[in-house]
């Protein structure tokens, strides 16, 4: 019996086409938190709610709360005083926040509380007067508000080359931190070498990489073995989704990151029997639907699941939301 067969449902894989749909997939838990936010903001205050940045990254997502009232913005310059702003689930430096009380504005956090961890951690490293090495991507909006806690303190790194061109200071003060969404394979080198090269540098109590970016890389990993091609929904500015198509590159499977149905090509698909598909973490589960009935149309109707990694995690709503939602659920 061959790996897909022991776990998917249902019986005998024949020599016809099939999808394999793995689970976890899709949204995580400061997804859902992020968006609920903005979608509660828009309900308890009326629109416009003002965002910084794209709440999570995921084109359609943002499309569906523009359509209902949210104005996305880069700068909060850009939002009429006194006005309610949502910060993203990326989280943003502490500049933004002082920009954001002098224009009076009504702030609602949607931070990732995993994100807020490292930022906490940054804190934490800065006051113990260690040099901080952040992990990551510099433009990732992430990576932006994480470094923003100590600039003067903080370097940034996304590769083994780059800390093999480190000059520091005091090489006995150092610390790492390291972006949630980062690929578990690539993080860990980066850290081994920053290890080898500084064996006094401390690091996070806990894995900093977030549980969803960890579960879905682990999950793309296991039922890759056994595909020809894999396809991940997510938005090319979407880092945990790149992430993805990497790891399943890593396992020798190719892989392409679709927004959605309509970036399938389907000479991707000649000589192709099984494919895989999973979402990034801020991609809704109405888009797997909809690449599943477009594959579906293209010869792929034997659709099964895999279940690999279940998930329950969830965050509480900020305080001034937490009221509304208790009355949409009893509405």
């Amino acid at each position: 019996m061959n790996h897909i067969q022991s776990r998917a449902d249902g019986g005998r894989i024949d020599g016809g086409k099939m999808l394999l749909r793995v689970r976890p997939r899709g949204f995580c838990a400061g997804v859902v938190r992020a968006v609920d936010i903005v979608e509660l903001a828009l309900e308890a205050y009326g629109p416009p709610v003002y965002v910084h940045h794209e709440i999570v990254h995921n084109r359609y997502v943002v499309d569906q709360l523009r359509q209902r009232g949210a104005i996305f913005v880069e700068a909060v310059s850009e939002v009429p005083q006194g006005a309610v702003l949502v910060f993203s689930a990326h989280g943003v430096p502490p500049t933004v926040r002082e920009e954001a009380k002098a224009r009076s504005l009504r702030v609602i956090d949607a931070t990732c509380p995993l994100v807020t961890k490292v930022h906490l951690e940054a804190l934490k490293f800065a006051r113990e007067q260690r040099t901080i090495i952040l992990i990551g991507h510099r433009d990732h909006q992430e990576i932006v508000g994480t470094s923003g806690e100590a600039p003067e303190r903080t370097i940034v790194v996304d590769s083994v080359e780059a800390v093999d061109r480190l000059e520091v200071d005091d090489p006995n003060r150092l610390a790492y931190l390291t972006q949630t969404t980062l690929s578990l394979y690539d993080t860990q080198e980066i850290v081994a070498r920053l290890r080898q090269r500084f064996p006094t540098i401390v690091g996070p109590a806990s894995d900093d990489i977030c549980y969803a970016t960890q579960n879905r890389q682990e999950a793309v990993e296991e039922m890759a073995r056994d595909l020809d091609l894999i396809l991940v929904v997510g938005s090319p500015n979407s880092s945990n989704s790149n992430r993805l198509v990497e790891v399943a590159e890593r396992a020798g499977v190719p892989a392409r990151l679709i927004d959605d149905s309509s970036g399938i090509r389907p000479e991707w698909l000649e000589g192709v029997r099984r494919v895989g598909l999973t979402a990034g973490a801020s991609a809704p589960e109405v888009l797997v639907e909809q690449v599943s009935e477009r594959l579906a149309g293209l010869g792929y109707t034997d659709q099964r699941d895999l279940d690999l990694i279940r998930e329950d995690v969830r965050f509480t709503l900020p305080p001034e939301l937490a009221t509304v939602a208790r009355g949409s659920r009893r509405a």
